[in-house]
């Protein structure tokens, strides 16, 4: 009876912090030191992992247990971003050659297979430009962009430092953070400025803890994408108080504005090259999962100076060993990488599509703040009623999933929100929608069913 009673509450542990506001971020709660006394195990969990939210997705694709699809009424998951399609069939036969290889079975260097490291350094200038000052010695491979993001932060930060991040957030940033001991500070945005983060209100939060400030661009979950001389500025910004720009750009090839930005542009002089140079100041991450729809080979993207690929050698030594080696050989086949480029592109038109059709179909009083590449932020029009109470509705009455900004925050959001002039209540309104694994089909239906909330769920629109 007691082991079922601590799966219970180990099950529920970072749920419950999800409720009536956003994420918790930090402290261990007395619900925790409940769960460890009821607990089967004979030792004490760490302070970070138990203050850390439960991993937000399964959590919300738990609220299905109660639907029960049809033929006619099937689910309709827009929680996740994860690529609708299969790789590309000539990088699933570079995989297949590669994994059937004995000699992808041994490890290959900390930092990635030289091979891909040289080929994405290439690779890269037919998104930031033949000038592009980005080489393989400022390049490493991880496993996943998660991976390299920890990786990254080991060799920033120490517990009790600070790392801010703008809010909505990237739920798995703040929850590497919290379990590192690292402070996440938030730089609230606003939902009439496009959630695009502010430098003046940035510039607020440094302190002589600040490490770094770390941007996702394009955004996730808002997909607010920041313009060339915004980076430029937040690049500045840290330059000026001497801490890092994380900038995570797992979503770039899916936006239209080409180059991103013109940090990696070569510098003027050998003089300004040491001084003022990206590698002095920026670290630029990126996932390999969704540009090439293989999220589950696991590889990821660092570039920044050498100085600092010395040390995150450190933490990659101790995390992974190495990223996986065969989608490494595979995508570093001669030739594949601007073949699949066409692919890329390709993808990134589809989806634009189909975000014209949510665009088209979605009930008129359902606001969308933000929109573009895997997701859609959507404010619903239920005054008094927060997302996260409407998505489990959605999910266990309707079959749709789709995640709420309790997800993408914390839960002091409430006076931060309302020195800005925004209301609380409104701000936990915004839902995002992933239309990237829908079919067209399915992304009409959702509509569909959203029009049917005031009917099957009693709920009145303001």
């Amino acid at each position: 009876m007691m082991s079922t009673i601590a799966s219970m509450l180990l099950l529920t542990n970072g749920m419950e912090r999800h409720k009536g506001g956003c994420g918790n971020v930090g402290g261990v709660q007395p619900h925790d030191k409940l769960l460890l006394m009821l607990s089967s195990l004979s030792f004490r969990l760490s302070r970070g992992v138990l203050s850390t939210i439960s991993p937000p997705i399964p959590h919300a694709k738990s609220w299905l247990a109660g639907y029960k699809p049809t033929t006619t009424r099937p689910l309709l998951d827009m929680s996740q971003g994860v690529p609708g399609t299969p790789p590309s069939k000539v990088l699933l036969e570079a995989l297949s050659h590669s994994s059937s290889s004995p000699g992808s079975s041994g490890y290959c260097h900390v930092l990635g297979a030289s091979t891909l490291r040289s080929a994405f350094a290439k690779e890269m200038k037919t998104v930031y430009g033949e000038e592009m000052d980005v080489t393989q010695d400022d390049i490493a491979i991880t496993a996943g962009c998660n991976m390299a993001f920890i990786a990254t932060v080991m060799c920033l930060a120490d517990p009790g430092d600070e790392i801010i991040l703008p809010v909505p957030w990237y739920f798995n940033h703040q929850m590497s953070l919290n379990l590192l001991g690292i402070k996440t500070v938030p730089l609230y945005t606003r939902a009439n400025e496009g959630f695009l983060p502010s430098t003046s209100d940035c510039e607020k939060l440094i302190n002589s803890r600040t490490k770094a400030i770390a941007l996702v661009t394009p955004n996730n979950p808002v997909l607010a994408i920041y313009s060339s001389d915004l980076i430029s500025k937040f690049a500045e910004l840290a330059q000026k108080n001497k801490i890092a720009l994380i900038l995570d750009e797992t979503y770039q090839d899916f936006v239209d504005t080409m180059p991103p930005h013109i940090l990696f542009a070569p510098s003027q002089t050998e003089v300004s090259k040491s001084s003022s140079s990206w590698r002095s100041n920026v670290v630029h991450l990126f996932s390999f999962s969704k540009s090439y729809c293989f999220p589950g080979h696991r590889l990821g993207l660092i570039a920044a100076s050498p100085d600092l690929l010395k040390h995150v050698t450190t933490t990659l030594d101790c995390l992974q060993i190495c990223a996986p080696r065969p989608p490494q050989l595979a995508l570093a086949s001669a030739g594949l990488l601007p073949i699949l480029r066409q692919s890329i592109q390709a993808s990134a038109q589809s989806l634009k599509k189909r975000h014209d059709i949510f665009r088209t179909h979605l009930p008129p009083d359902w606001t969308i703040g933000s929109q573009g590449g895997y997701f859609a932020f959507v404010k619903h029009p239920f005054v008094g009623i927060p997302a996260i109470t409407l998505c489990q509705r959605l999910a266990e009455e309707l079959g749709v999933l789709a995640l709420p900004m309790q997800f993408f925050c914390d839960n002091s959001a409430g006076f931060d929100l309302e020195s800005l002039g925004q209301s609380k209540t409104d701000w936990e309104r915004w839902i995002r929608f992933s239309v990237v694994n829908v079919s067209d089909d399915m992304v009409k239906q959702v509509c569909g069913r959203l029009h049917e909330c005031e009917r099957h769920l009693g709920l009145k629109a303001e």
